[in-house]
């Protein structure tokens, strides 16, 4: 029987010799060649400064931090996400207060946001969901009126872009992932994009322990202290290694991503046309990254059925996040704002299908034999 994984992550040569050139080197833990690297990289790309990390956890940490906000201040997300987007603040002592998601691209509704601000409301931490930009004209708008911080959870949105401009560079920060489920691996890896100048210098030496060791090795001070609360938030030059092999195929690596997309919808537009799913749905404004093909079903019963009959014949396909506002740590830290109707949906229909660079047509020609039969049946 052929079998399919969720994902793979892809390595190549030039990850293997990037990895042993560092090694070689006199400096293997952070901030070495490879991480200037990465970080030349991202100016480059995004006309940003930004700080590799081990982790977007950590980036999303180190931005809770920034916010310096008083124990008991509001940030308003989507409860459709990871964890790590509120986590960050609760360890800060903030409370995530949820708001629903859009129907289309199930990012956060922005229309709701605004009726969730408090008098404690420092932040709006959206995601960017697949990959696909959230409606930032009105998040911004709406921040700026406000005066609230703007903290991109851009975990799935390396290489996305909205209305042109880089996911993770619209907000005053951003975060990336470089999890080997993302498209762009380390595996394990983060960013922070550092878009308001104003933390530039303090993101620096939280990142570095709290201390102002950077500031010393460029002989701007003539010994380093620790001068500011922090951790070690920075990944070894080992892991920058390997990045900026992938970074540097970026390009070549979101166009293979784009055509497995592509055959997806297509195949699966035949069955959206009948009613039995929806696929994906990317605004004009928007350009992504094939992140993930998600398909929404009917109803929790028929998906259920469809991952066990693909998992019968050596495919794996999964579901996404349990809602946070639904789990324990949610209850207990966090606050809805809004009804989640449609995050509960979502978390109940919706269905990820395998996408990594190395599937190849025959492996989509084998889910898409399957999907038929399966499809066919539940259209009877």
């Amino acid at each position: 029987m052929k079998k399919i994984s969720f994902n793979k992550p892809y390595v190549a040569q030039e990850e293997i010799n990037s990895v042993t050139d560092a090694l070689k080197g006199d400096k293997i833990s952070g901030d070495g060649k490879y991480t200037k690297l990465c970080n030349e990289w991202f100016l480059k790309h995004l006309d940003r400064k930004s700080l590799l990390t081990h982790s977007c956890t950590a980036a999303l940490e180190m931005s809770a931090i920034l916010l310096d906000a008083p124990v008991g201040s509001e940030v308003i997300m989507p409860s459709y996400t990871f964890v790590s987007t509120a986590n960050a603040f609760v360890l800060r002592g903030l409370k995530p207060v949820f708001v629903d998601i859009r129907p289309d691209t199930l990012n956060i509704d922005e229309k709701l946001i605004e009726d969730a601000i408090t008098d404690k409301t420092v932040a709006i931490a959206p995601v960017h969901y697949a990959g696909v930009g959230c409606e930032m004209d009105s998040i911004l708008n709406i921040a700026k009126k406000h005066n609230l911080k703007v903290i991109e959870d851009a975990a799935q949105g390396v290489m996305s872009k909205y209305k042109g401009r880089p996911l993770g560079t619209i907000g005053d920060l951003g975060a990336y992932s470089f999890h080997e489920t993302k498209n762009i691996v380390s595996g394990e890896g983060g960013a922070l994009i550092i878009n308001n100048k104003d933390y530039e210098d303090r993101s620096e030496i939280i990142r570095e322990k709290g201390t102002n060791r950077s500031r010393f090795f460029r002989g701007q001070v003539d010994k380093y202290t620790w001068v500011d609360i922090g951790s070690s938030y920075l990944p070894s030059d080992i892991i920058a290694a390997f990045l900026y092999a992938q970074l540097d195929k970026a390009e070549e690596i979101t166009q293979k991503r784009m055509k497995i997309w592509n055959r997806y919808n297509d195949f699966f537009k035949t069955y959206e046309k009948k009613g039995l799913i929806r696929c994906p749905i990317v605004p004009e404004e928007c350009e992504h990254n094939a992140h993930m093909f998600y398909i929404l079903f009917n109803d929790l019963e028929t998906r259920t059925q469809y991952i066990s009959s693909l998992k019968e014949h050596g495919i794996s396909a999964v579901f996404h996040y349990i809602p946070l506002h639904s789990a324990p740590m949610g209850e207990k830290y966090c606050r809805s704002a809004t009804s989640m109707e449609n995050t509960n949906r979502v978390s109940d229909t919706l269905l990820r299908l395998p996408l990594y660079y190395e599937l190849e047509d025959e492996d989509l020609n084998y889910i898409f034999e399957l999907t038929q039969n399966f499809m066919d049946k539940l259209g009877e």
